[in-house]
């Protein structure tokens, strides 16, 4: 069912290869980068724009990085801001991810990745499938018979709107599973830390969301991982199942990456590039991408905007085939 979805990620979950890369330190370069975060604290973005930013300084790539989360209109809100006050923003950086192509498509917000200006993509993070660890589900399978049963009593918490991604991975679960997407019940809440809040107190017994997000606290044992979007397990995370080995074939990595707004330099591009693909050499920079469960991506910024245009065909054909888009 998702051959050729597969085929657009496959390329964002191999291991990246910079054979090529600058030995040079860059701090010189670049004195500072404002990072905007489109959503809540505890979110994926969050996460991602904090722990990138925090390699970038340890490593003395950047001299200073600053954060503003400003959530809102799925995102649409940040994308907006960061058009509206181009000329004072030159030294801003959008993270975002599948979602900005998502919400083009199905219109939440006007704009799409080619009102910005694409960077660079730098990870790549699985869908997980989660719940309490005190919840009535123990497994995947038990998930699914209680669906078969009454998909109404099946409540799934995301921190995306309706028909976003993290709607459209859990929909993509359960259609997998032979059942109408449609009659999936998602509950959407503004950023992953609220959903999170959902889960725990208990007024929601499953969430969809990025394997980052939970990865540390089911190793905790705060939460329970049903499920994941992998091709297979992972060896950040040996013990967690994937979709696949139990019969259902859906595969889903949401890449992550950023923006900056239109009218950025080539050369301020190229120098954040730099930076970038340099701290995929460091150190410190594998001890935050295991911990996290992601993959490296590294596109720069003409390949990440081959690779947006290439998965906005593919995530809409997606889409229209779990009737998210006529």
């Amino acid at each position: 069912m998702f051959n050729n979805f597969k085929k657009c990620i496959g390329s964002s979950v191999l291991a990246v290869t910079i054979a090529t890369l600058s030995t040079s330190v860059f701090a010189a370069d670049i004195e500072e980068i404002h990072m905007i975060i489109p959503g809540g604290a505890g979110g994926g973005w969050d996460g991602t724009a904090r722990g990138i930013g925090s390699v970038l300084m340890k490593e003395d790539l950047v001299n200073q990085v600053s954060y503003q989360n400003l959530s809102g209109g799925g995102g649409g809100k940040a994308i907006a801001h960061l058009i509206e006050t181009a000329d004072r923003q030159q030294d801003t950086l959008m993270v975002n991810s599948t979602p900005i192509v998502i919400r083009s498509l199905t219109g939440i917000f006007p704009q799409s990745f080619r009102d910005l200006t694409p960077v660079v993509a730098t990870i790549s993070d699985y869908g997980a499938i989660v719940t309490s660890a005190d919840s009535e589900y123990q497994d995947w399978k038990q998930v699914v018979s209680a669906f078969k049963e009454n998909p109404k009593k099946v409540k799934i918490a995301g921190g995306s709107a309706r028909g976003s991604m993290d709607h459209l991975v859990v929909a993509a679960a359960f259609k997998g599973e032979g059942f109408d997407a449609r009659k999936v019940r998602y509950i959407a809440y503004d950023a992953g830390g609220k959903a999170m809040v959902a889960l725990l107190s208990g007024e929601t017994p499953l969430l969809s969301t990025g394997l980052s997000e939970v990865l540390e606290m089911s190793k905790s044992g705060q939460v329970r991982i049903l499920a994941i979007t992998a091709p297979e397990r992972l060896s950040v995370a040996p013990n967690i199942p994937t979709l696949t080995e139990m019969g259902n074939d859906t595969v889903f990595a949401n890449w992550r990456g950023f923006f900056v707004a239109p009218g950025v330099s080539k050369e301020k591009v190229a120098t954040w590039n730099k930076a970038f693909a340099e701290m995929y050499k460091t150190d410190e920079w594998t001890v935050v991408r295991d911990r996290n469960g992601w993959i490296d991506n590294y596109k720069a910024d003409k390949d990440f905007y081959s690779f947006l245009e290439s998965q906005e065909k593919q995530v809409g054909d997606l889409m229209r085939e779990l009737g998210f888009l006529k």
